[in-house]
């Protein structure tokens, strides 16, 4: 369930990322990607290095993945803008 948990949190966040220019590497896919990626890769880290089972899951299992998911989300943002992807101009 832990693992569901910083899944979901990543998702969300990642919704955030209509707020800022399509740059991200890969589109709004490798944006969608990478929030999911860096937030199972934090909160696996910041749990210590186990997945929280369905009786040990808390509000804070979930809150772990939030650091992953920006990191992600920025990097993902930072080499689309390294590769040059433009601003979709409206």
């Amino acid at each position: 369930m832990g693992l569901l948990a910083w899944v979901m949190m990543g998702l969300s966040i990642w919704h955030f990322a209509i707020f800022v220019p399509d740059r991200f590497w890969g589109g709004i896919v490798g944006s969608f990607l990478c929030a999911i990626v860096g937030a199972v890769i934090c909160g696996f880290i910041l749990a210590g290095f186990s997945v929280p089972s369905n009786n040990a899951i808390e509000i804070q299992n979930a809150l772990e993945a939030i650091p992953g998911a920006l990191l992600g989300l920025g990097f993902a943002y930072a080499l689309g803008v390294q590769r040059g992807n433009p601003a979709l101009e409206l």
